[in-house]
C-alpha cells in the first residue's frame, strides 16, 4: 500500500506542489493514480484534497500564486485583540477550489488532521472509504481544509455549524505520515512491511532563538517583532511545526526503514509560513529537489 503524506507549512506548500507538478509531468498521470491513501496537514490538506479531486498540480500552483498575497494580508500587527489574518480570502479560495464536494462524496482515502479545540481533542477528517461515520462526514471538503489551515493567532478558528471550533492539524501532526501508517494497519489491515510512504516536507528552516541578555522570555522573544516590516513573525509556531514534522520523520524511518522516502529541502534561513515574497524561490527549489531525488522517487513510484 502506497501513501502520500504532505506536511503543513503555509505558503511553503508551493515547494511540495512544485515537486508533485514535476512528478505529474514526468508520468503524464494525475498524482493520485500512484497512491492508495493521501494525507495532508494544513497547507498539505489543500494539496491532498486537490489530488483526490484529480486537479492538475499546475492549477493548484496557480491558486497559491493568485490567493497567497490576498490570504496573507494582515488585519492585525500582533494578534493580541484579533487574529493576524482574517479568513475571508482563505475561505473564498477553498470554496472556489473544492466547490460543493463533501467528505461523503469522496471515495479515495483522504485523511486531514485537525483539532477540535472546543473539546480539546485531535481529530482526523476522513473521506468516505468505509471508515465508521461519526456524523462529521457530511461537512464540506473546503470546511475540513479550512479547519486544518486555521493556525492559532494567525487565523480565527473555523466554526463548524456552531457545534465546535476546529483549528490547525499541524499542531499535533504537521507531518501526517503516522496517521497514514495507523490507518493502513487498523482500517485496511495491512502488514507494516507492505506499507510505503512518500513524505513531502515544505522546507527545513534555520530557526534560531538567541540567548537574551535581559534574561526575560515573553512575547517579544517567542514572537519577535520586525521593525522594518512592522509585524510580528510566527517564529514559535514555525518551530512547533518543524519539531512535529522532524520527530515524526524520525519515528517513521525507524518503523518503515527504506519503505519511508522523505523528501525535503534545507532552506538555509527562516522562511515564515506567511512570507509570500519567497514563492518563486520556493518553486525553483521544489523543481530542483525533484531532479535531485528523481531516481529515488522513480524507484518508489514504479515499485510493486
Amino acid at each position: 500500500m502506497k501513501i502520500l503524506s504532505i506536511d503543513g507549512g503555509g505558503i511553503r506548500g508551493v515547494l511540495a506542489v512544485a515537486i508533485l507538478q514535476s512528478l505529474e509531468e514526468e508520468y503524464n498521470l494525475p498524482v493520485g493514480e500512484h497512491f492508495d491513501i493521501i494525507t495532508g496537514a494544513s497547507t498539505g490538506s489543500i494539496i491532498g484534497s486537490s489530488i483526490v479531486l484529480n486537479k492538475k498540480m499546475s492549477d493548484v500552483m496557480g491558486y497559491y500564486k493568485k490567493y497567497g498575497k490576498k490570504i496573507f494580508r494582515r488585519q492585525s500587527k500582533i494578534g493580541l485583540i484579533k487574529s493576524v489574518y482574517g479568513d475571508k480570502y482563505l475561505r473564498k479560495f477553498f470554496q472556489k477550489a473544492f466547490g460543493e464536494y463533501s467528505l461523503q462524496d469522496i471515495q479515495k482515502p483522504l485523511l486531514i488532521p485537525a483539532v477540535d479545540v472546543t473539546h480539546g481533542k485531535p481529530y482526523i477528517y476522513r473521506s468516505n472509504y468505509g471508515h465508521n461515520d461519526d456524523g462529521r462526514r457530511n461537512i464540506k471538503l473546503w470546511d475540513a481544509v479550512l479547519s486544518s489551515c486555521s493556525a492559532p493567532i494567525y487565523f480565527p478558528p473555523n466554526n463548524i455549524s456552531n457545534q465546535y471550533l476546529s483549528i490547525d492539524g499541524g499542531l499535533w501532526s504537521n507531518n501526517p505520515s503516522l496517521i497514514g501508517i495507523t490507518e493502513a494497519i487498523h482500517h485496511f489491515k495491512q502488514d507494516i512491511s507492505d506499507i510505503k510512504i512518500l513524505s513531502l516536507g515544505t522546507g527545513l528552516q534555520n530557526i534560531e532563538f538567541n540567548i537574551s541578555k535581559e534574561g526575560d522570555w515573553g512575547l517579544k522573544q517567542w514572537l519577535p517583532f520586525r521593525l522594518l516590516t512592522m509585524k510580528v513573525t510566527p517564529k514559535l509556531l514555525d518551530l512547533v511545526l518543524h519539531l512535529s514534522s522532524e520527530s515524526t520523520s524520525y519515528h517513521c524511518k525507524l518503523l518503515l526503514n527504506d519503505h519511508y522516502l522523505r523528501i525535503n529541502r534545507d532552506l538555509g534561513k527562516e522562511v515564515s509560513f506567511d512570507e509570500v515574497k519567497y514563492i518563486d524561490e520556493l518553486i525553483q527549489l521544489g523543481e530542483e529537489t525533484y531532479i535531485e531525488n528523481k531516481a529515488d522517487i522513480k524507484q518508489f513510484i514504479e515499485a510493486e
